[in-house]
Protein backbone atom coordinates (compact mmCIF):
# COMPACT_ATOMS: atom_id res chain seq x y z
CA UNK A 1 0.00 0.00 0.00
CA UNK A 2 0.93 3.55 -0.52
CA UNK A 3 -1.05 6.63 0.94
CA UNK A 4 -1.71 9.36 -1.54
CA UNK A 5 -3.30 13.17 -0.37
CA UNK A 6 -5.12 15.31 -2.89
CA UNK A 7 -4.53 18.83 -3.34
CA UNK A 8 -5.46 21.54 -5.47
CA UNK A 9 -8.20 24.53 -5.69
CA UNK A 10 -11.66 24.24 -4.27
CA UNK A 11 -14.04 22.87 -6.97
CA UNK A 12 -11.91 21.01 -8.91
CA UNK A 13 -12.77 17.60 -8.68
CA UNK A 14 -10.55 15.81 -6.35
CA UNK A 15 -13.06 14.18 -4.70
CA UNK A 16 -14.47 13.73 -7.92
CA UNK A 17 -11.58 11.99 -9.32
CA UNK A 18 -11.29 9.42 -5.85
CA UNK A 19 -14.84 8.59 -6.19
CA UNK A 20 -14.34 7.67 -9.81
CA UNK A 21 -10.83 6.04 -9.37
CA UNK A 22 -12.43 4.05 -6.54
CA UNK A 23 -15.91 3.17 -6.49
CA UNK A 24 -16.03 4.90 -2.33
CA UNK A 25 -17.71 8.09 -1.12
CA UNK A 26 -14.57 10.32 0.36
CA UNK A 27 -17.31 13.15 1.52
CA UNK A 28 -18.06 11.23 4.91
CA UNK A 29 -20.42 14.40 6.00
CA UNK A 30 -24.45 14.91 4.94
CA UNK A 31 -23.37 18.48 4.93
CA UNK A 32 -20.29 18.23 2.51
CA UNK A 33 -22.74 16.03 0.16
CA UNK A 34 -25.28 18.61 0.51
CA UNK A 35 -23.39 21.65 -0.80
CA UNK A 36 -21.21 19.70 -2.79
CA UNK A 37 -17.79 21.06 -1.45
CA UNK A 38 -15.38 18.61 1.01
CA UNK A 39 -15.07 20.13 4.35
CA UNK A 40 -13.14 17.48 6.29
CA UNK A 41 -10.44 14.75 5.31
CA UNK A 42 -12.27 11.65 3.51
CA UNK A 43 -10.49 8.48 2.85
CA UNK A 44 -10.62 5.78 0.38
CA UNK A 45 -8.92 2.90 -2.07
CA UNK A 46 -8.51 0.88 -4.89
CA UNK A 47 -6.21 -1.98 -6.18
CA UNK A 48 -4.08 -0.18 -9.26
CA UNK A 49 -3.25 -2.55 -12.53
CA UNK A 50 0.13 -3.82 -11.01
CA UNK A 51 -2.00 -5.16 -7.58
CA UNK A 52 -0.65 -1.89 -5.49
CA UNK A 53 -3.28 -0.63 -3.37
CA UNK A 54 -3.29 2.95 -3.32
CA UNK A 55 -5.02 4.51 -0.55
CA UNK A 56 -6.05 8.52 -0.73
CA UNK A 57 -6.91 11.36 1.95
CA UNK A 58 -8.82 13.55 0.22
CA UNK A 59 -8.87 17.26 1.35
CA UNK A 60 -10.68 20.19 1.37
CA UNK A 61 -9.95 22.94 -1.52
CA UNK A 62 -11.62 26.03 0.13
CA UNK A 63 -8.99 28.85 2.08
CA UNK A 64 -11.71 28.29 4.62
CA UNK A 65 -10.65 24.70 5.36
CA UNK A 66 -6.80 24.87 5.07
CA UNK A 67 -6.02 24.14 8.65
CA UNK A 68 -7.91 20.14 7.42
CA UNK A 69 -5.91 20.34 4.44
CA UNK A 70 -2.78 20.27 6.20
CA UNK A 71 -3.53 17.96 8.55
CA UNK A 72 -4.30 15.26 5.48
CA UNK A 73 -1.07 16.26 3.73
CA UNK A 74 1.47 16.57 6.67
CA UNK A 75 2.04 12.81 7.42
CA UNK A 76 1.83 11.44 3.85
CA UNK A 77 4.82 10.88 1.61
CA UNK A 78 3.02 11.74 -2.18
CA UNK A 79 0.49 14.06 -3.72
CA UNK A 80 -1.94 13.73 -6.31
CA UNK A 81 -2.05 17.48 -7.35
CA UNK A 82 -5.63 18.54 -9.36
CA UNK A 83 -5.88 21.39 -11.34
CA UNK A 84 -8.87 22.02 -13.48
CA UNK A 85 -8.69 22.40 -17.41
CA UNK A 86 -11.34 24.69 -17.96
CA UNK A 87 -9.92 27.00 -15.11
CA UNK A 88 -6.19 26.88 -14.37
CA UNK A 89 -3.92 27.74 -11.86
CA UNK A 90 -6.08 29.30 -8.94
CA UNK A 91 -5.35 30.94 -5.11
CA UNK A 92 -5.75 27.92 -3.35
CA UNK A 93 -3.40 25.76 -6.23
CA UNK A 94 -1.05 28.31 -4.84
CA UNK A 95 -1.68 27.80 -1.62
CA UNK A 96 -1.84 23.97 -1.43
CA UNK A 97 1.73 24.14 -3.36
CA UNK A 98 3.24 26.09 -0.83
CA UNK A 99 2.09 24.08 1.74
CA UNK A 100 3.75 20.79 0.19
CA UNK A 101 6.73 22.79 -1.01
CA UNK A 102 6.99 23.76 2.62
CA UNK A 103 6.71 20.32 3.90
CA UNK A 104 9.45 19.41 1.31
CA UNK A 105 6.97 16.42 -0.37
CA UNK A 106 8.97 15.19 -3.51
CA UNK A 107 6.60 12.92 -5.05
CA UNK A 108 3.22 14.46 -7.08
CA UNK A 109 1.51 13.53 -9.70
CA UNK A 110 -0.58 16.32 -11.55
CA UNK A 111 -3.85 15.53 -12.68
CA UNK A 112 -5.66 17.85 -15.08
CA UNK A 113 -9.46 17.51 -14.50
CA UNK A 114 -12.11 18.27 -16.02
CA UNK A 115 -10.19 18.11 -19.39
CA UNK A 116 -14.11 17.24 -21.61
CA UNK A 117 -14.96 21.31 -20.68
CA UNK A 118 -11.96 22.77 -22.06
CA UNK A 119 -8.77 21.83 -23.88
CA UNK A 120 -6.19 20.10 -20.59
CA UNK A 121 -2.70 21.83 -22.28
CA UNK A 122 -2.55 25.60 -21.40
CA UNK A 123 -3.19 24.18 -18.05
CA UNK A 124 -0.84 21.35 -17.83
CA UNK A 125 2.08 23.81 -19.17
CA UNK A 126 1.06 26.25 -16.43
CA UNK A 127 0.73 24.02 -13.34
CA UNK A 128 3.82 21.92 -14.46
CA UNK A 129 6.31 25.59 -14.10
CA UNK A 130 4.54 26.47 -10.46
CA UNK A 131 5.04 23.12 -9.60
CA UNK A 132 8.62 22.86 -10.95
CA UNK A 133 9.99 25.60 -8.82
CA UNK A 134 8.78 23.77 -5.68
CA UNK A 135 10.01 20.46 -3.74
CA UNK A 136 8.01 18.65 -6.37
CA UNK A 137 10.29 19.07 -9.07
CA UNK A 138 9.39 17.74 -12.96
CA UNK A 139 6.16 15.71 -12.07
CA UNK A 140 3.79 13.73 -14.52
CA UNK A 141 0.90 15.01 -15.52
CA UNK A 142 -2.24 13.41 -17.00
CA UNK A 143 -5.71 14.42 -17.75
CA UNK A 144 -8.97 13.36 -17.14
CA UNK A 145 -12.48 13.64 -17.19
CA UNK A 146 -14.42 11.86 -14.29
CA UNK A 147 -17.64 12.49 -16.35
CA UNK A 148 -16.63 10.68 -19.39
CA UNK A 149 -13.99 8.28 -17.87
CA UNK A 150 -11.30 9.63 -20.38
CA UNK A 151 -8.09 9.35 -18.83
CA UNK A 152 -8.74 7.10 -16.06
CA UNK A 153 -6.63 4.52 -17.08
CA UNK A 154 -3.77 6.26 -17.76
CA UNK A 155 -4.14 7.87 -14.67
CA UNK A 156 -4.01 4.46 -12.57
CA UNK A 157 -1.07 3.60 -14.12
CA UNK A 158 0.65 7.00 -13.19
CA UNK A 159 -0.66 6.18 -9.98
CA UNK A 160 1.23 2.81 -9.90
CA UNK A 161 4.59 4.67 -11.26
CA UNK A 162 3.89 7.12 -8.56
CA UNK A 163 3.66 4.17 -6.03
CA UNK A 164 6.80 2.21 -7.39
CA UNK A 165 9.17 5.75 -7.19
CA UNK A 166 8.35 6.15 -3.44
CA UNK A 167 11.70 5.25 -1.46
CA UNK A 168 10.92 2.14 0.73
CA UNK A 169 9.42 3.08 4.18
CA UNK A 170 11.93 2.63 7.36
CA UNK A 171 9.72 -0.11 9.26
CA UNK A 172 12.36 -0.56 11.75
CA UNK A 173 11.43 3.46 12.76
CA UNK A 174 9.51 4.67 15.61
CA UNK A 175 6.17 4.59 15.01
CA UNK A 176 4.68 7.94 15.43
CA UNK A 177 0.96 8.05 14.65
CA UNK A 178 -0.68 11.54 13.64
CA UNK A 179 -4.23 11.55 14.71
CA UNK A 180 -6.70 12.27 12.07
CA UNK A 181 -10.41 11.25 13.70
CA UNK A 182 -11.42 9.77 16.74
CA UNK A 183 -14.37 8.39 17.61
CA UNK A 184 -16.31 5.70 19.51
CA UNK A 185 -17.31 2.40 18.11
CA UNK A 186 -20.14 0.55 20.95
CA UNK A 187 -18.71 -2.38 22.25
CA UNK A 188 -15.21 -1.41 21.32
CA UNK A 189 -14.47 1.98 22.80
CA UNK A 190 -12.34 5.04 21.61
CA UNK A 191 -11.10 4.58 17.90
CA UNK A 192 -8.15 6.89 16.06
CA UNK A 193 -7.07 7.12 12.54
CA UNK A 194 -4.04 7.95 10.99
CA UNK A 195 -1.39 7.40 8.38
CA UNK A 196 1.42 5.19 10.08
CA UNK A 197 4.43 6.88 7.63
CA UNK A 198 7.33 4.53 9.43
CA UNK A 199 7.59 1.36 11.36
CA UNK A 200 5.40 -1.54 12.41
CA UNK A 201 2.36 -1.42 15.02
CA UNK A 202 0.78 -4.95 16.08
CA UNK A 203 -2.35 -5.67 17.99
CA UNK A 204 -1.32 -4.74 21.83
CA UNK A 205 1.22 -2.79 20.82
CA UNK A 206 3.01 -0.66 23.83
CA UNK A 207 2.74 3.31 22.98
CA UNK A 208 2.83 6.62 24.42
CA UNK A 209 -0.07 9.29 24.34
CA UNK A 210 0.48 12.37 25.88
CA UNK A 211 3.30 11.31 27.66
CA UNK A 212 1.33 8.41 29.14
CA UNK A 213 1.10 4.51 28.35
CA UNK A 214 -1.67 3.23 26.47
CA UNK A 215 -1.93 -0.59 24.80
CA UNK A 216 -3.71 -1.12 21.44
CA UNK A 217 -6.56 -3.49 21.63
CA UNK A 218 -7.23 -4.04 17.73
CA UNK A 219 -6.08 -2.47 14.67
CA UNK A 220 -7.96 -1.76 10.81
CA UNK A 221 -6.44 -1.28 7.56
CA UNK A 222 -8.96 -0.63 4.94
CA UNK A 223 -11.37 -1.87 6.43
CA UNK A 224 -10.25 -5.34 7.39
CA UNK A 225 -9.18 -5.92 10.93
CA UNK A 226 -5.43 -6.92 10.88
CA UNK A 227 -2.75 -7.78 13.54
CA UNK A 228 0.22 -6.17 12.53
CA UNK A 229 0.55 -2.93 9.76
CA UNK A 230 3.28 -1.83 7.53
CA UNK A 231 4.25 1.46 6.65
CA UNK A 232 3.02 3.31 4.61
CA UNK A 233 -0.54 2.35 5.55
CA UNK A 234 -4.02 3.82 6.48
CA UNK A 235 -4.82 2.57 9.77
CA UNK A 236 -7.43 2.52 12.38
CA UNK A 237 -6.19 1.93 15.97
CA UNK A 238 -8.64 0.58 18.88
CA UNK A 239 -7.61 1.88 22.15
CA UNK A 240 -7.46 0.06 25.13
CA UNK A 241 -8.78 1.85 28.46
CA UNK A 242 -9.01 5.59 26.67
CA UNK A 243 -11.97 7.64 26.47
CA UNK A 244 -12.27 9.47 22.92
CA UNK A 245 -12.86 12.62 24.40
CA UNK A 246 -8.89 12.23 25.88
CA UNK A 247 -7.78 12.32 21.65
CA UNK A 248 -8.39 13.86 19.04
CA UNK A 249 -6.82 15.36 15.62
CA UNK A 250 -3.33 16.80 15.91
CA UNK A 251 -2.61 14.20 19.11
CA UNK A 252 -0.04 11.15 18.52
CA UNK A 253 0.69 7.71 18.95
CA UNK A 254 4.39 7.15 19.39
CA UNK A 255 6.92 4.68 20.75
CA UNK A 256 7.26 4.57 24.03
CA UNK A 257 10.66 6.12 24.89
CA UNK A 258 11.58 7.27 21.49
CA UNK A 259 10.39 10.37 21.14
CA UNK A 260 11.20 14.41 22.92
CA UNK A 261 7.68 16.01 24.20
CA UNK A 262 8.68 19.82 23.47
CA UNK A 263 7.21 22.65 23.31
CA UNK A 264 10.41 24.77 22.76
CA UNK A 265 12.86 24.29 19.61
CA UNK A 266 14.99 25.67 17.64
CA UNK A 267 14.58 24.96 13.44
CA UNK A 268 15.63 26.26 10.45
CA UNK A 269 13.37 28.45 8.34
CA UNK A 270 12.58 28.26 4.62
CA UNK A 271 10.62 30.48 3.00
CA UNK A 272 10.41 34.18 3.73
CA UNK A 273 13.05 35.93 6.08
CA UNK A 274 12.99 35.32 9.84
CA UNK A 275 12.88 38.50 10.46
CA UNK A 276 9.73 38.74 8.28
CA UNK A 277 7.99 36.35 10.46
CA UNK A 278 4.88 37.86 12.53
CA UNK A 279 5.50 37.15 15.98
CA UNK A 280 2.80 34.11 16.23
CA UNK A 281 2.24 31.52 13.63
CA UNK A 282 0.74 28.39 13.63
CA UNK A 283 2.99 25.32 13.37
CA UNK A 284 1.72 22.32 11.59
CA UNK A 285 3.25 18.98 11.40
CA UNK A 286 1.29 15.29 11.09
CA UNK A 287 -2.34 16.37 11.55
CA UNK A 288 -1.35 18.48 14.73
CA UNK A 289 -1.68 22.84 14.43
CA UNK A 290 -0.38 24.69 17.21
CA UNK A 291 0.40 28.30 18.01
CA UNK A 292 3.97 29.26 18.50
CA UNK A 293 5.64 32.16 19.19
CA UNK A 294 8.84 33.08 17.04
CA UNK A 295 12.18 34.44 18.53
CA UNK A 296 14.25 35.21 15.46
CA UNK A 297 18.18 33.82 16.27
CA UNK A 298 20.17 34.55 12.72
CA UNK A 299 19.24 35.20 8.93
CA UNK A 300 17.60 31.69 8.76
CA UNK A 301 16.79 30.02 12.22
CA UNK A 302 14.69 30.86 14.83
CA UNK A 303 13.41 29.41 18.21
CA UNK A 304 9.55 28.40 18.28
CA UNK A 305 7.76 28.33 21.50
CA UNK A 306 4.29 26.00 20.98
CA UNK A 307 1.56 26.44 22.96
CA UNK A 308 1.33 22.67 23.99
CA UNK A 309 4.60 19.83 23.85
CA UNK A 310 4.93 18.02 20.26
CA UNK A 311 6.45 14.73 19.85
CA UNK A 312 9.45 15.83 17.85
CA UNK A 313 12.79 14.53 16.42
CA UNK A 314 15.93 16.31 15.06
CA UNK A 315 15.03 16.70 11.42
CA UNK A 316 11.34 16.70 11.27
CA UNK A 317 10.15 19.26 8.71
CA UNK A 318 7.07 21.44 9.88
CA UNK A 319 4.95 24.10 8.22
CA UNK A 320 4.36 27.75 9.23
CA UNK A 321 1.47 29.51 8.57
CA UNK A 322 -0.08 33.02 9.21
CA UNK A 323 -3.49 32.36 9.96
CA UNK A 324 -4.20 36.31 10.15
CA UNK A 325 -3.47 36.58 6.29
CA UNK A 326 -4.32 33.39 5.19
CA UNK A 327 -0.76 32.39 3.74
CA UNK A 328 2.35 30.37 4.24
CA UNK A 329 5.51 32.05 5.04
CA UNK A 330 7.58 29.21 4.76
CA UNK A 331 8.59 25.66 6.26
CA UNK A 332 11.24 24.59 8.81
CA UNK A 333 13.67 22.07 9.79
CA UNK A 334 13.83 20.97 13.34
CA UNK A 335 17.46 21.23 14.21
CA UNK A 336 17.03 20.93 17.93
CA UNK A 337 14.39 19.69 20.47
CA UNK A 338 16.52 20.29 23.39
CA UNK A 339 17.76 23.97 23.39
CA UNK A 340 19.72 25.52 25.62
CA UNK A 341 18.44 28.55 27.92
CA UNK A 342 19.67 31.79 26.18
CA UNK A 343 19.82 33.83 29.77
CA UNK A 344 22.85 35.79 29.38
CA UNK A 345 23.95 38.84 26.82
CA UNK A 346 25.06 37.51 23.55
CA UNK A 347 23.58 34.02 24.10
CA UNK A 348 21.47 34.64 21.20
CA UNK A 349 23.70 35.53 19.02
CA UNK A 350 26.27 32.58 20.14
CA UNK A 351 23.01 30.43 19.47
CA UNK A 352 22.81 31.44 15.89
CA UNK A 353 26.14 30.71 14.83
CA UNK A 354 25.71 27.72 16.64
CA UNK A 355 23.15 26.88 14.48
CA UNK A 356 24.15 28.17 11.28
CA UNK A 357 26.84 25.03 11.40
CA UNK A 358 24.01 22.69 11.82
CA UNK A 359 21.13 21.01 8.95
CA UNK A 360 19.23 19.22 11.35
CA UNK A 361 21.22 15.67 10.07
CA UNK A 362 22.63 13.07 12.84
CA UNK A 363 25.85 14.67 13.24
CA UNK A 364 26.69 12.59 16.90
CA UNK A 365 30.14 13.84 17.15
CA UNK A 366 28.84 17.60 16.89
CA UNK A 367 25.80 16.80 18.99
CA UNK A 368 28.17 15.71 21.93
CA UNK A 369 30.63 19.00 21.44
CA UNK A 370 27.70 21.07 21.85
CA UNK A 371 25.87 19.42 24.73
CA UNK A 372 29.30 18.05 26.25
CA UNK A 373 27.38 15.29 27.72
CA UNK A 374 24.29 13.61 27.37
CA UNK A 375 22.46 9.96 28.15
CA UNK A 376 22.25 7.69 24.83
CA UNK A 377 18.15 7.43 25.67
CA UNK A 378 18.00 11.03 25.33
CA UNK A 379 19.99 11.07 22.41
CA UNK A 380 17.15 8.24 21.35
CA UNK A 381 14.18 10.38 22.06
CA UNK A 382 16.33 13.43 19.86
CA UNK A 383 16.12 10.90 16.83
CA UNK A 384 20.03 9.93 16.62
CA UNK A 385 19.92 6.10 16.53
CA UNK A 386 22.88 5.59 18.14
CA UNK A 387 23.68 2.01 19.77
CA UNK A 388 24.66 0.83 23.13
CA UNK A 389 23.49 2.65 26.51
CA UNK A 390 24.97 4.88 29.32
CA UNK A 391 26.27 8.19 29.24
CA UNK A 392 27.89 9.67 25.86
CA UNK A 393 30.60 12.25 27.04
CA UNK A 394 32.48 14.61 24.01
CA UNK A 395 35.91 13.43 23.72
CA UNK A 396 37.45 17.00 24.90
CA UNK A 397 34.61 17.65 27.78
CA UNK A 398 36.28 13.89 28.83
CA UNK A 399 39.52 15.27 28.82
CA UNK A 400 38.89 17.94 31.18
CA UNK A 401 37.02 15.94 33.66
CA UNK A 402 40.03 13.41 33.90
CA UNK A 403 41.83 16.85 35.19
CA UNK A 404 39.36 18.06 37.09
CA UNK A 405 38.69 14.41 38.97
CA UNK A 406 42.67 14.30 39.54
CA UNK A 407 42.68 17.97 41.18
CA UNK A 408 39.20 17.40 43.05
CA UNK A 409 40.84 13.87 44.68
CA UNK A 410 44.26 15.64 45.53
CA UNK A 411 42.77 18.78 47.16
CA UNK A 412 39.83 16.61 49.31
CA UNK A 413 43.23 14.37 50.44
CA UNK A 414 44.53 17.76 51.48
CA UNK A 415 41.67 18.64 53.23
CA UNK A 416 40.72 15.45 54.94
CA UNK A 417 44.22 13.63 55.67
CA UNK A 418 42.40 11.07 58.06
CA UNK A 419 40.21 9.84 55.12
CA UNK A 420 41.98 11.08 51.95
CA UNK A 421 39.89 8.71 49.59
CA UNK A 422 36.58 10.61 48.74
CA UNK A 423 33.66 8.65 47.78
CA UNK A 424 32.07 8.47 43.96
CA UNK A 425 29.61 10.59 45.22
CA UNK A 426 31.45 13.05 46.47
CA UNK A 427 33.19 13.43 43.66
CA UNK A 428 30.04 13.16 41.76
CA UNK A 429 28.85 16.69 43.15
CA UNK A 430 32.16 18.38 42.60
CA UNK A 431 32.53 17.65 39.50
CA UNK A 432 28.47 18.61 38.70
CA UNK A 433 27.81 15.02 37.33
CA UNK A 434 24.36 13.38 37.40
CA UNK A 435 25.68 9.83 37.87
CA UNK A 436 28.44 8.62 40.26
CA UNK A 437 28.72 5.83 37.32
CA UNK A 438 30.59 9.00 35.61
CA UNK A 439 33.14 9.11 38.07
CA UNK A 440 34.09 5.29 37.67
CA UNK A 441 34.45 5.63 33.91
CA UNK A 442 36.87 8.74 34.40
CA UNK A 443 38.82 7.10 37.13
CA UNK A 444 39.02 3.20 36.76
CA UNK A 445 41.98 2.96 39.41
CA UNK A 446 41.67 3.68 43.46
CA UNK A 447 40.38 7.23 44.10
CA UNK A 448 42.51 7.83 47.31
CA UNK A 449 46.06 10.04 46.94
CA UNK A 450 48.32 6.98 48.48
CA UNK A 451 49.06 9.39 50.88
CA UNK A 452 49.53 7.63 54.73
CA UNK A 453 48.25 8.83 58.28
CA UNK A 454 49.15 12.03 59.79
CA UNK A 455 52.53 11.23 61.84
CA UNK A 456 51.18 12.13 65.32
CA UNK A 457 48.35 9.78 64.42
CA UNK A 458 50.44 7.28 62.55
CA UNK A 459 52.89 6.76 65.97
CA UNK A 460 49.51 6.41 67.96
CA UNK A 461 48.61 4.08 65.99
CA UNK A 462 52.02 2.25 66.09
CA UNK A 463 52.09 1.97 69.61
CA UNK A 464 48.39 0.26 69.78
CA UNK A 465 49.89 -2.34 67.26
CA UNK A 466 52.51 -2.82 69.77
CA UNK A 467 50.21 -3.63 72.46
CA UNK A 468 48.24 -5.69 70.64
CA UNK A 469 51.29 -7.90 69.30
CA UNK A 470 52.33 -8.82 72.48
CA UNK A 471 48.38 -9.64 73.54
CA UNK A 472 46.15 -9.96 70.41
CA UNK A 473 42.92 -9.88 72.16
CA UNK A 474 43.82 -7.55 74.62
CA UNK A 475 42.32 -4.28 72.86
CA UNK A 476 42.92 -1.03 74.28
CA UNK A 477 40.53 0.73 76.85
CA UNK A 478 39.01 4.24 76.26
CA UNK A 479 41.57 5.54 78.41
CA UNK A 480 45.10 5.02 76.96
CA UNK A 481 42.85 5.46 73.11
CA UNK A 482 42.46 9.06 74.86
CA UNK A 483 46.30 9.03 75.87
CA UNK A 484 47.43 8.34 72.48
CA UNK A 485 44.71 10.92 70.86
CA UNK A 486 43.01 8.60 69.13
CA UNK A 487 39.24 8.83 68.82
CA UNK A 488 36.13 7.67 66.22
CA UNK A 489 37.75 9.52 63.29
CA UNK A 490 41.52 8.36 63.96
CA UNK A 491 40.64 4.83 64.54
CA UNK A 492 38.65 5.33 61.28
CA UNK A 493 41.54 6.58 59.19
CA UNK A 494 43.53 3.36 60.53
CA UNK A 495 40.93 0.94 60.06
CA UNK A 496 40.73 2.04 56.41
CA UNK A 497 44.26 2.04 55.60
CA UNK A 498 44.31 -1.38 56.93
CA UNK A 499 46.53 -1.00 60.24
CA UNK A 500 43.32 -1.65 62.75
CA UNK A 501 40.76 -3.54 62.77
CA UNK A 502 36.81 -2.03 64.22
CA UNK A 503 35.06 -4.58 65.31
CA UNK A 504 32.70 -2.31 67.78
CA UNK A 505 32.47 0.80 68.74
CA UNK A 506 35.89 1.67 70.65
CA UNK A 507 37.62 -1.97 70.16
CA UNK A 508 40.07 -2.31 67.84
CA UNK A 509 42.29 -5.25 67.33
CA UNK A 510 44.75 -6.09 64.72
CA UNK A 511 43.47 -7.11 60.75
CA UNK A 512 44.50 -10.63 61.19
CA UNK A 513 42.95 -11.18 64.80
CA UNK A 514 39.72 -12.90 63.71
CA UNK A 515 41.41 -15.85 61.92
CA UNK A 516 44.03 -16.05 65.49
CA UNK A 517 40.62 -16.16 67.23
CA UNK A 518 39.38 -19.15 65.14
CA UNK A 519 42.69 -20.97 65.46
CA UNK A 520 42.69 -20.81 69.36
CA UNK A 521 38.47 -21.85 69.74
CA UNK A 522 38.83 -24.04 67.33
CA UNK A 523 40.74 -26.30 69.93
CA UNK A 524 38.60 -26.16 72.50
CA UNK A 525 35.82 -28.73 73.31
CA UNK A 526 33.12 -28.34 71.01
CA UNK A 527 30.46 -26.30 71.17
CA UNK A 528 31.82 -23.89 74.12
CA UNK A 529 30.59 -21.07 76.10
CA UNK A 530 31.25 -17.48 76.68
CA UNK A 531 33.33 -18.03 79.39
CA UNK A 532 35.44 -20.48 77.89
CA UNK A 533 35.96 -18.44 75.32
CA UNK A 534 37.35 -15.65 77.08
CA UNK A 535 39.64 -17.57 78.46
CA UNK A 536 40.77 -19.39 75.74
CA UNK A 537 41.61 -15.68 73.91
CA UNK A 538 42.87 -14.77 77.31
CA UNK A 539 40.40 -11.38 77.04
CA UNK A 540 37.78 -10.03 78.85
CA UNK A 541 33.94 -9.82 79.03
CA UNK A 542 34.27 -6.35 77.09
CA UNK A 543 36.60 -8.37 73.85
CA UNK A 544 34.81 -11.15 73.73
CA UNK A 545 30.96 -10.45 73.64
CA UNK A 546 31.57 -8.45 70.81
CA UNK A 547 34.26 -10.91 68.99
CA UNK A 548 32.25 -13.64 69.11
CA UNK A 549 29.20 -11.45 67.48
CA UNK A 550 31.93 -10.31 64.74
CA UNK A 551 32.78 -13.93 63.86
CA UNK A 552 28.89 -15.17 64.04
CA UNK A 553 28.19 -12.73 62.03
CA UNK A 554 31.14 -13.31 59.41
CA UNK A 555 30.13 -17.42 59.66
CA UNK A 556 33.40 -18.08 61.07
CA UNK A 557 31.34 -19.48 63.81
CA UNK A 558 27.95 -20.27 64.87
CA UNK A 559 25.24 -19.31 67.99
CA UNK A 560 23.49 -22.83 69.17
CA UNK A 561 19.78 -21.79 70.44
CA UNK A 562 21.53 -22.71 74.07
CA UNK A 563 23.51 -19.63 73.80
CA UNK A 564 26.71 -22.27 73.15
CA UNK A 565 29.23 -21.26 70.21
CA UNK A 566 31.14 -23.82 67.80
CA UNK A 567 33.65 -23.10 64.86
CA UNK A 568 31.59 -23.18 61.48
CA UNK A 569 33.15 -26.41 59.75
Amino acid sequence: MFVVATAGHVDHGKSTLVRALTGMEPDRWAEERRRGMTIDLGYAWTSLPSGATAAFVDVPGHERFVPNMLAGVGPVPAAMFVVAADEGWKPQSAEHLAALDALGVRHALLVVSRADLADPARATAEALTHLAKTSLGPVEAVAVSAVTGAGLDELRAALDRLGAALPPPDREAPVRLWVDRAFTIRGSGTVVTGTLGAGRLTADSALELHGSGVRVRALQSLGAAVSTVDAVARVAVNLRGVQHTAVSRGDALVAPGRFVFTALLDARIHGDPVADLPSTVVLHIGSAAVPARVRPLGVDTARLRLDRPLPLHLGDRALLRDPGRHRVPGGLTVLDVAPPPLRRRGAAAARAAELSMMDGCFDLPGELRRRRLIHADDLLRMGFPVPGAGWRLDPAYEAELRVRLRDEVRAYGESNPLDPTPSAEVLRQRLGLPDRALVARLHSGPLGTGAGLPAPVARAVAAVRTDLAANPFAAPEAARLSALGLGPKELGAAAKAGLLLRIADGIVLLPDAPAAAVERLAVLPQPFTLSEARQALGTTRRVAVPLLEFLHRRGSTIRLADGRHAVNG
